[in-house]
């Protein structure tokens, strides 16, 4: 049978792992695909690069615009990376005709809409495992695995870096910019770590989960997004005395009112499987009607476990590659005129429990005012840790952790608390989840 052409965009990291991964198991996905995948052309601005990972027998070029518009390409697989000239491939491509398969969960958790109406239009397939959390097949579980679950949360570990660092504060009980040199010294962060650190990667990818779980445009804009970057060493240690470990979560929900679409440091259980991922791994937790929990763990990131991910894309696009459009599975999940614009809920709307740590004087009293203050704002109290204060220390620290409330709840609170002559610092907030 004839084989899938396939044009690569981008030969870098996960690029190379796709082209290696695809030729030691060519004969293996072949009798799965039912035909023959090649890679036959590859555009990259670094040439000798593309060379030396391709060898001969494949059109390297560096005009990634002639590789979108050649009419022997079947499918093109963007790795660029980004928001610009990605974008632009990407629509080209679907002009022409062609299905893509990408790795890119930026430019589709900013652009999907756009990207996934022109796919529609055009009757071709915009395929996006490798997006989110890399060798892990979690797209693939939500679309098709658990579709007959009504999906009422998910949350996730979906940054490795992050997930790094955290394990390494935990451990070594060193500081977030210690433990953050160490990760770029070992090329688990990027020179420039912001999207990891402060969770814009994370809440691209939760964007992506949560339209596919629930039917929803992919609106990024609306999610919440806090990073670890403030994060102390304390609060780490405090949570272990309390039986939690400190993981940044990507989490969706589905309540009454709305959808929650938030990032943030997290407390979970450190009973939870999920509480034990450690390094540089990812894991996302899927909770559905029928199934109960289900857990996904594996490598969130490199160049073969993400390749992993691309090539299973260019087996399904190729399986369906001249099925009729209108019985493909549907880029998220539901039918196109069945995604519901259902609000994603502000921050204060969000319903959580809270870790809070009060840097206070060590005076009677102290507690009495808290405690009234919280319970002013419906706060009820599920566990409290008063550190005896060091000697000859005239303040101490008191950690709280509370039931489910409301967040604006808690703002309010924490205004009050922070008025008291006794509170000496701002208040210390965390979001905590039993999961």
């Amino acid at each position: 049978m004839k084989p899938i052409n396939v044009g690569l965009l981008g030969i870098g990291t996960v690029g190379g792992g796709t082209f290696t991964v695809l030729k030691r198991n060519e004969e293996e996905i072949t009798r799965r695909a039912g035909r023959p995948i090649r890679i036959t052309a590859v555009a990259d601005k670094n040439l000798e690069l593309a060379k030396s990972v391709t060898g001969s027998g494949v059109r390297l070029t560096d005009d990634a615009f002639s590789v979108v518009t050649d009419p022997e390409i079947d499918i093109v697989v963007e790795l660029i990376g980004g928001y610009g000239v990605a974008k632009e491939l990407v629509l080209k491509a679907i002009e022409n005709g062609k299905h893509v398969v990408t790795a890119n969960k930026a430019l589709l958790a900013v652009h999907g809409n756009e990207i996934f109406a022109a796919a529609q239009k055009k009757g071709v397939m915009v395929a996006f495992e490798a997006a989110v959390a890399g060798g892990i097949p979690i797209i693939k579980a939500l679309r098709e695995g658990l579709s007959a679950n009504r999906i009422q949360w998910i949350a996730g570990i979906i940054n490795g870096t992050t997930n790094f660092i955290l394990s390494e504060m935990r451990d070594k009980g060193l500081p977030f910019a210690e433990v953050l040199k160490e990760a770029q010294r070992l090329g688990y962060a990027e020179a420039d770590p912001t999207f990891d650190i402060e969770g814009v990667d994370a809440a691209h990818k939760a964007t992506l989960m949560a339209s596919i779980a629930f039917g929803v445009p992919v609106q990024f804009d609306k999610a919440y997004v806090e990073g670890i970057t403030k994060l102390d060493a304390a609060d780490i240690k405090y949570a272990e005395q309390l039986g939690y470990r400190i993981k940044l979560l990507g989490i969706a929900r589905r309540r009454q009112q709305g959808i929650e679409l938030r990032v943030h440091p997290t407390l979970i259980p450190e009973k939870r499987l999920i509480a034990n991922v450690e390094g540089a791994m990812n894991a996302v937790l899927v909770q559905g009607d029928a199934v109960g929990s289900t857990l996904y763990y594996g490598k969130g990131a490199g160049a073969e476990p993400t390749a992993s991910a691309v090539i299973a894309d260019l087996v399904d696009v190729t399986r369906l590659h001249t099925a009729d459009p209108e019985h493909r599975v549907p880029h998220l999940a539901f039918q196109p005129d069945q995604i519901t614009d259902v609000p994603v809920l502000p921050i204060e709307e969000v319903e959580t429990s809270y870790y809070l740590r009060l840097r206070v004087l060590d005076k009677p009293g102290v507690l009495a005012d808290v405690t009234r203050i919280l319970a002013d704002q419906s706060i009820s109290i599920d566990a409290m840790l008063q550190r005896e204060p060091e000697e000859g220390e005239s303040q101490t620290d008191i950690i709280i952790l509370t039931h489910l409330t409301i967040e604006k709840n808690v703002d309010t609170a924490i205004a009050k608390i922070e008025s008291l002559d006794s509170v000496t610092s701002q208040v210390i907030r965390l979001r905590l989840e039993n999961l």
